[in-house]
């Protein structure tokens, strides 16, 4: 057998983009609930009202409403995020289904609004809290191990609306948000990942053209402030229980220098260092990296490290390194190459690689080589928790949906998990994006779907809720019976 007998075969979904219920049960609004639906050319946009009185739009997860500024609803416009796929009212049926596909894992997030809706003053959600323990129990009975990850871009929208990461009071807010979740679900959960995909806000930096010192600045100290929340966190998680696993999550950035000068391959090590190891090594070593001075001074701006967080750091360092893997893209120092897209990235394509309906590039081989390479630089436990692919999917008359690139899609990752793992990589589990169909991050589209369960709903909310089983729930069925051996 390559993979261990306690492999975390899985799938991954996020409470924002699979629950619905948005106002029901207590929960208070989060970001995503004021965002309208896009496209693939179009980002999603909200509409706020500022402290003047003007309206304005602010692009998701850009946080950059002026403070004091609220969100605001117009009316004959669709809100994807209310219903999304509505687990909240269906999540008994979908973790049977999970189930009988046989999985020993199931990732997902809790929405911070669900238990502190708002904030520590307002007290604990006591339905919120309830809920997911009705979850988590329904998945114990399954034999389903959850992965619960507490950031996952849904915190109270009253946060964002006074400052959000910028003001330092979040990290408390974070932390007992943190604290409540680790005493309700002792016993339930064992593997928590505190930020999904911390190294998101860079990420985004990196596709503002316009961009102001002040932006940059201020990403960057919301970043911080993260890393320091989740040190915290997981600090606590530990003093709690010897039982817990905590984690950390990484948007996986990956690329490769498009051609063979030693300048590409330069400034393809250059933007892996800038965009996933800063925050990576943070949170697995403890510590920003050696080449934190020439990240900050890139964008010209300060972090000031106190002595107090450089100790919360090293004493609250992550137990794995979970982290997304969907494709590659290539970087050059060149005039050339036709842009492509990836996971909230922009890159130059790969002529060796073929890509989705949504320009993202398929590179299963790039799994192998990554793993390697995460796994030889941290020498701790990897747990890949998104790999996917979006496509549109039809649902033929008799209830039936074929989609074999999906099949061929994951066959060829795992393909190459294995030889990694063969190789020596440790790697404890593969939860991919999605295992259910869902709301799309960031195009807010219903018709990219991701999962081995297909939901009847469309781009603006119409259809039955109904679940239908895909050709690939068949066929990771029989991947998890055979514990990855039997993969054709």
């Amino acid at each position: 057998m390559s993979f261990r007998k306690d492999f975390l075969w899985g799938g991954d979904v996020s409470a924002t983009q699979v629950e619905g219920g948005w106002n029901e049960g207590g929960k208070s609004p989060v970001e995503t609930d004021f965002m309208l639906g896009g496209d693939r050319d179009t980002p999603r946009y909200g509409y706020y009202q500022a402290p003047d009185g003007t309206i304005g739009k602010v692009r998701q997860f850009s946080g950059q409403m002026p403070k004091g500024s609220k969100f605001i609803i117009k009316e004959g416009e669709f809100y994807p995020n209310h219903k999304a796929t509505d687990f909240y009212h269906h999540y008994k049926e979908d973790i049977a289904l999970l189930a009988e596909m046989g999985f020993k894992a199931f990732n997902m997030s809790l929405s911070w609004a669900r238990i502190l809706p708002h904030g520590i003053k307002g007290g604990v959600n006591k339905e919120g809290v309830e809920f997911y323990k009705n979850v988590f129990t329904e998945c114990k009975k399954y034999g389903i191990e959850p992965i619960v990850t507490f950031y996952k871009y849904d915190m109270p929208a009253f946060f964002i609306e006074n400052g959000g990461w910028s003001d330092k009071s979040l990290i408390d807010e974070f932390v007992e948000f943190a604290r409540v979740s680790f005493e309700a679900y002792k016993g339930l959960v064992k593997y928590w990942i505190t930020f999904n995909e911390i190294n998101i806000l860079t990420m985004t930096l990196n596709s503002m053209p316009n961009a102001t010192q002040e932006d940059k600045q201020r990403m960057f100290e919301e970043q911080h402030n993260q890393v320091i929340a989740a040190a915290k966190a997981t600090i606590i998680g530990h003093e709690m229980s010897d039982d817990y696993q905590i984690g950390c999550m990484i948007a996986g950035t990956f690329t490769y220098g498009l051609t063979c000068d030693p300048k590409d391959q330069l400034a393809s090590q250059k933007h892996m260092q800038t965009n996933f190891y800063f925050f990576a090594d943070a949170m697995m070593n403890g510590e920003y990296p050696y080449f934190k001075k020439r990240v900050l001074d890139d964008y010209g701006v300060t972090l000031n490290v106190s002595d107090e967080e450089k100790e919360l750091m090293m004493k609250g360092k992550a137990d794995y390194l979970a982290y997304s893997y969907y494709s590659t893209n290539c970087i050059t120092t060149h005039d050339e190459g036709e842009k492509v897209q990836g996971n909230m990235l922009s890159g130059i394509a790969n002529p060796y690689l073929k890509q989705t309906d949504w320009s993202w590039q398929i590179d299963p081989d790039g799994m192998k080589y990554f793993l390697h390479e995460l796994y030889g630089r941290y020498r701790k436990p990897l747990l890949i928790v998104e790999n996917g692919m979006g496509a549109f999917d039809k649902l033929e008359e008799d209830g039936s949906i074929h989609d074999p690139y999906r099949i061929a899609y994951h066959k060829e990752h795992i393909k190459m998990m294995k030889e990694a793992v063969d190789e020596g990589v440790d790697l404890i589990g593969y939860t991919t994006w999605s295992c259910i169909d869902l709301v799309s991050a960031s195009s807010g589209e219903l018709r990219k779907r991701y999962g081995f369960i297909y939901v009847d709903v469309n781009d603006e909310g119409n259809g039955s809720f109904k679940r239908y089983k895909k050709d690939s729930f068949y066929w990771y069925k029989h991947v998890i019976e055979t514990n990855g051996e039997e993969i054709d």
